[in-house]
């Protein structure tokens, strides 16, 4: 009799768990602002709960990538919006081996060829098993509570809105000046 009794308990409880999580997705898999990650070349740590208030775009860069370009549009991106939008940018070498460069390099390769002001973070991995917790984050509807996604190359993009909840994600193709984006931000 205890014995039933310990297994309906813990059938219940994970029953309330699991409806708990499916209803309140960041109650699950936490928030985006519950993330830090150490800025690029430096000390300094970027704390996404200083975000609170704007939306914000993450963004997988890489140095040495067809879509490389693209760092042009979002820092005019970032200095248009900058009242209501922060993006950051994540180093990656994971596709071709297209951020090589030690994190010296890519900072002044960033800083000088694109005038990149915007809040770059440490080289990461955004897929396989080591990926950093911000990416399972991002890409995990379990986590993030609205869809799974997988980051096939550079430049992908998240759109996170003011309250911390993932709303979009765009494809390496998809510009940052893209309607699909604009929409979100006018």
């Amino acid at each position: 009799m205890r014995l039933k009794l310990n297994l309906y308990l813990i059938f219940t409880m994970n029953i309330m768990l699991f409806l708990i999580s499916t209803l309140f997705g960041h109650f699950a898999g936490g928030s985006i602002y519950d993330f830090k990650i150490k800025a690029l070349d430096s000390a300094d740590v970027i704390d996404f709960s200083c975000f609170r208030g704007k939306q914000i775009l993450v963004v997988n860069v890489a140095s040495k990538c067809g879509y490389t370009s693209q760092y042009e549009g979002l820092q005019r991106l970032y200095e248009q919006y900058s009242s209501q939008l922060v993006i950051v940018g994540f180093p990656c070498n994971q596709f071709l081996f297209q951020e090589s460069g030690s994190e010296t390099k890519i900072a002044l390769f960033c800083k000088k060829k694109y005038g990149v002001t915007f809040p770059m973070t440490t080289k990461i991995k955004i897929k396989g098993t080591n990926k950093h917790p911000i990416y399972k984050w991002l890409t995990s509807k379990e986590l993030n509570g609205v869809n799974d996604y997988k980051i096939t190359w550079n430049f992908n993009k998240f759109l996170i809105d003011d309250k911390g909840k993932l709303i979009a994600h765009f494809t390496s193709s998809v510009k940052p000046y893209d309607e699909r984006i604009l929409q979100y931000l006018d």
